[in-house]
């Protein structure tokens, strides 16, 4: 104990140079932490929200644009569908189940999305209140929804046009909270979900040549009725369960080659979004080794300075019957308290800047990034941190293992 107090002492007797070697360490511990966190989290939160999603299927456009609007619910679609895609896909022999999305408006900022019960068994997804829709003008709201903006079941509110919560209101049309998600930390946490006709009926009150009754309590007709006899409906998306490993290789094509439609394979476009994102984690991952090497080389200098400022020390304590070994371990020991304390701040700082980032994304309603996440090589860390240390302060205290006290004690002063 007592060496680990006189190592902690020798380590502070210079604060400056003590606080620098700290800082370096720790920035490099918290990038690399920071990138940890968030990259797993993105992966994560792709694969849980992915889940159930073979295909999905939009207006002609980018493949990467439909699946950021259809399953992550983060850029704006390509257009909309006739209705009839649904219909048609739903009948495909390769295709085991077709969910459609209806989107155009938001709650504040939040997407409202028209869909059937059907989306929320893609990802196995409960109530934590109340029940479903089960005419239009009903809305379930997410967990993320309902905190935020403080609404109750019963509670009424209108919709704007547009995905930005910038555009006109619907207020002559006000939907009832009938229903609350239970919190899955996923895309659904952030959606308001009603009944496809809900949709179409705000935005047919637009054109009322073409309005229908709101409160209609007939299916849609994309499971009951007929979708020739209602050309103007159309749906934005669709989300599509594959019945057989043979639908990956035939059904993207037979869907690229229908008028008006895309296919994106979510394996496909995942793969490249998370590609593209490699290429800034690698970035920071190159910045916190250049850090760590660094300040590893801080280290080495400072305690090589150290050993020739405190020659009269050392000697001093070899005299007094300290063994070579305890003479080393003294510098190894301030080697080693600067890595702990470092790697202590260097994860604090990696799960603020992921706290801090999860904010900012929360307040834009995107991807969800925690600073309670544990990534699974955090621990790795430490012994990284601990390693570079000792080995910053390998030479130096081989150097005052092999110091000769007669020589010492012989030199002029």
């Amino acid at each position: 104990m007592r060496l680990w107090r006189l190592a902690w002492t020798y380590l502070w007797s210079q604060p400056l140079t003590a606080a620098l070697n700290l800082l370096l360490l720790s920035l490099g511990l918290g990038a690399i932490t920071f990138v940890m966190l968030v990259s797993e989290q993105i992966e994560a939160g792709a694969k849980r929200d992915l889940q159930g999603i073979d295909l999905v299927v939009g207006a002609k456009g980018s493949p990467m644009q439909i699946l950021l609007s259809g399953v992550f619910h983060l850029d704006v679609p390509t257009g909309n569908i006739p209705l009839a895609a649904l219909e048609s896909l739903r009948a495909h022999p390769l295709v085991a189940r077709a969910v459609p999305l209806s989107l155009g408006d938001s709650l504040r900022g939040y997407r409202l999305v028209g869909t059937t019960p059907q989306y929320l068994d893609l990802s196995g997804a409960s109530l934590a209140q109340g029940r479903l829709w089960e005419a239009p003008m009903q809305a379930v709201l997410g967990a993320e929804v309902a905190r935020e903006l403080g609404l109750r079941l019963g509670d009424h509110f209108a919709s704007s046009h547009g995905l930005g919560g910038q555009g006109d209101a619907h207020a002559g049309q006000p939907y009832t909270v009938v229903g609350i998600l239970q919190a899955g930390g996923g895309v659904l946490d952030r959606l308001v979900l009603t009944d496809l006709r809900s949709v179409w009926a705000a935005h047919e009150s637009h054109h009322p040549a073409g309005a229908e009754d709101p409160h209609d309590e007939h299916e849609d007709h994309g499971e009951h009725g007929d979708p020739a006899a209602e050309p103007a409906r159309e749906i934005t998306l669709l989300l599509l369960s594959y019945r057989s490993p043979l639908a990956a290789i035939s059904l993207p094509r037979w869907v690229n080659a229908q008028p008006g439609l895309q296919a994106s394979a979510p394996a496909l476009e995942t793969a490249r979004l998370l590609r593209m994102v490699g290429v800034g984690e690698e970035v920071l991952r190159g910045f916190a080794a250049l850090m760590l090497l660094s300040a590893a080389l801080s280290v080495f200098v400072t305690l090589l300075h150290a050993l020739r400022a405190r020659q009269g020390d050392l000697a001093m304590l070899r005299m007094l019957g300290a063994p070579p070994w305890r003479v080393a371990a003294l510098l190894s020991l301030e080697a080693i308290s600067l890595a702990g304390l470092a790697a202590a701040l260097g994860l604090a700082l990696g799960h603020g800047l992921a706290a801090a980032l999860g904010q900012l994304l929360a307040a834009q309603q995107s991807l969800p990034v925690s600073g309670l996440w544990w990534a699974d090589g955090e621990w790795l860390l430490l012994p990284l941190a601990l390693g570079l240390a000792l080995l910053a302060a390998a030479w130096p205290a081989w150097r005052a293992y092999r110091l000769d006290v007669t020589e010492l004690l012989q030199a002029p002063r």
